[in-house]
């Protein structure tokens, strides 16, 4: 048995490899090196820190910045106090933010300089104490400062299997996020599986460029670390700076998602990168054009890896191999699949009005059974019966409903479409009520209809349909101020359509498929 076979709880990570490895980069950032060992004792101090601020076990703690090593000194050290972190989504407008703070009722807000302004829109119910990164600000405590007062002791609290350790929020299709609640057990029994089928071990150098408030950012470090190996931090997503950092650094490992992908072959240098080290490329989140998996392919000559997951899968839960990736060959037709389930991981195609199981090659909800699937929606019992229509076991294990449509054939997994309305756009999961909510406020809207369509470089992207009333018709500058007042950037249509009426079944139920049809005509709408 390895030694992280061996792990049970976060807090494992660094006691370990602080006393296997001391002395080795666990986090690069920049010219800033943090070892397994500094870690260790820096997350100790943030631990007594907490406690001495009256932190008590299952409280909230937010972490509102981009990629810095703090984000994982927070969350290590939180978990020693056991405490739950909760990464904010630094793309969101203030009152978006302040939801999330509110309802997971945090106690310390750690923030980077950047965002201290919109903290200061945000009212902030529990009262926490903020903190900023880089140091003092008038009367804000720099995080260094207030976590360096106190001992380098661990305060070795038990940290059990069923414990929630960190808090995700996805947004929800009443405009309304919910906080996904991940456990030790979600990703310490996945964790060995994937490290394995993405080729991660203790000499692992990895890239983590994704934002740490995706699973996609904050889940993939955590692989990096589990291994005991060296997580390399971009700060966000820069293109030429991923192609320095592959040769600068000899990265191994790295998730990038298709935007980025396709970023990256039009950037200069990529046909004088020398990719070499990288031992696989994993994608996802994302549709992905067969232009762009072959270009990747060609530019680097590094294996591709695709997987399928969601928050609440604690990532991944489906690999599409590299020997799968076969471009004009026999296996051509795999490339629109997710792949197979991973080990541990069941699937099975429902049908949502019936309930029953759909045979091969038709299409249905995807629901999914493994130890990953999320413990609840922090707060919200409702939305995690919903989630679990057949219940779970006493081990918290059931059959968990992800809300995307697709089909098995031959054990692959191939997303059709969405059971809901949601929008992916880049990555970004959007989901139209928040959008119409924000814009059926504005006076001159009498009706309004969100729906995603194409888009070359994100997938999709937002499109608003609009019944106008009275005098006042506003142009789309004025709308798209509107919007941006409310909503984060992301979600923001990006062109506004006028029509005279919405259509509507007789229950009143928008016809989005009706609305979406001219703009998706010959093409297949997919996600991976």
């Amino acid at each position: 048995m390895s030694e992280s076979e061996s792990f049970r709880a976060i807090p494992d990570i660094p006691r370990a490899f602080a006393k296997s490895q001391g002395d080795k980069p666990a986090l690069v950032d920049g010219e800033r090196r943090i070892s397994y060992a500094e870690l260790d004792a820096t997350t100790n101090r943030i631990a007594q820190a907490l406690l001495a601020a009256g932190v008590e076990p299952g409280d909230r703690v937010a972490f509102l910045d981009k990629n810095v090593p703090e984000y994982f000194e927070l969350l290590f050290g939180a978990a020693k106090a056991r405490a739950v972190t909760v990464a904010v989504n630094w793309r969101l407008a203030p009152p978006e933010m302040a939801y999330i703070l509110n309802h997971s009722q945090v106690k310390v807000l750690l923030v980077g300089r950047e965002f201290l302004g919109h903290v200061d829109q945000m009212e902030l119910e529990s009262g926490p104490e903020v903190l900023v990164i880089e140091g003092n600000e008038g009367d804000r405590k720099g995080f260094a400062d207030w976590y360096g007062a106190h001992e380098a002791t661990d305060p070795l609290l038990p940290s059990e299997w069923e414990d929630t350790c960190y808090q995700l929020y996805t947004s929800g299709t009443t405009g309304l996020p919910k906080g996904v609640e991940l456990t030790n057990r979600n990703f310490f029994s996945m964790l060995d599986v994937t490290s394995k089928a993405w080729h991660f071990d203790t000499e692992s150098i990895n890239l983590v460029a994704m934002p740490l408030f995706h699973i996609a950012g904050s889940g993939w470090g955590f692989v990096g670390l589990y291994n005991g190996g060296t997580n390399v931090l971009m700060r966000e997503v820069d293109p030429a700076g991923i192609l320095r950092l592959v040769e600068e650094h000899r990265l191994t490992n790295a998730l990038l998602v298709p935007a980025v992908l396709q970023f990256l072959l039009i950037t200069p240098g990529i046909d004088t990168t020398d990719f070499s080290s990288l031992r696989s490329i994993v994608y996802g989140a994302s549709p992905i054009t067969e232009d762009v998996l072959v270009g990747t392919m060609k530019a680097t000559g590094v294996p591709l890896l695709q997987v399928y997951g969601l928050t609440e899968t604690t990532g991944a839960v489906t690999l599409l191999e590299a020997s799968d990736h076969d471009p004009g060959g026999p296996k051509a037709d795999l490339l629109r699949s997710a792949g197979r389930p991973l080990p541990g991981v069941e699937l099975r195609i429902v049908d949502p009005g019936s309930g029953k199981d759909c045979p091969d090659g038709e299409v249905g909800e995807v629901w999914t059974r493994s130890q990953q699937n999320l413990k609840a929606y922090y707060a919200n019992a409702e939305a995690t019966a919903e989630a679990y229509p057949e219940g779970r076991n006493e081990e918290g294990v059931g059959w968990f409903r992800t809300g995307d449509a697709g089909y098995l054939r031959d054990g692959y997994l191939f997303i059709h479409d969405r059971v809901k309305d949601m929008i992916l756009s880049g990555g970004e999961n959007i989901y139209p009520a928040e959008i119409e909510n924000a814009l059926m406020d504005h006076p001159a809207v009498a009706d309004v209809a969100v729906i995603g369509v194409p888009h070359e470089k994100w997938g999709e992207t937002v499109k608003a349909v609009l019944v106008l009333s009275g005098d006042d018709s506003p142009d789309d500058d004025a709308l798209k101020a509107w919007c941006r007042e409310r909503l984060a950037g992301f979600k923001c249509p990006t062109s506004y359509d006028r029509v005279e009426a919405i259509p509507r079944n007789p229950s009143g139920k928008i016809l989005k498929t009706e609305l979406r049809a001219p703009y998706w005509e010959g093409r297949e709408r997919m996600v991976n």
